[in-house]
């Protein structure tokens, strides 16, 4: 008989326990992508979606007006690789005879070693969408945007 009277109190622990994780699970997929509403839905990357990547995803080592970790990033569309002056790139990157582009980027957040081996980044962007949405931004705030 005491078997059956521990039975409540085991099964609102299975479900207090599904719950919390549920709840975790909830909240991991809350920040890890953002809300579907900040981008346009029709598969084109969007500028204002990249600038919430960018500013999630890239400024724990770049800005786009200062160096840090890494170099700023205005103006990187269409910009030889490793010539911010101010920066010190890696040997690989400073001898890499390459422009920014919309391809060379979209390969570089995929795999950086594959555009330039043994440069120091070592990040990636799996999203095939959020490559493009980043990309749309960066290039919005340089001197080759559409808009200026």
């Amino acid at each position: 008989m005491r078997r059956d009277e521990d039975m409540p109190a085991k099964i609102v622990g299975v479900a207090t326990i599904a719950s919390a994780a549920a709840i975790s699970l909830a909240t991991v997929a809350l920040f890890a992508v953002p809300p579907a509403s900040y981008g346009s839905g029709n598969g084109a990357a969007d500028e204002e979606r990249g600038k919430i990547l960018f500013e999630r995803r890239c400024t724990g080592c770049h800005s786009l007006d200062q160096n840090k970790e890494g170099p700023h990033l205005r103006d990187v569309y269409e910009r030889k690789a490793g010539t911010v002056t101010s920066f010190q790139y890696s040997d690989a990157v400073r001898a890499a005879q390459i422009t920014w582009d919309e391809a060379l980027l979209d390969k570089w957040l995929t795999d950086t070693e594959s555009v330039i081996p043994n440069n120091d980044m070592a990040f990636r962007v799996p999203s095939a969408e959020e490559r493009a949405d980043i990309i749309a931004f960066l290039r919005s705030t340089g001197r080759a945007s559409p808009r200026q």
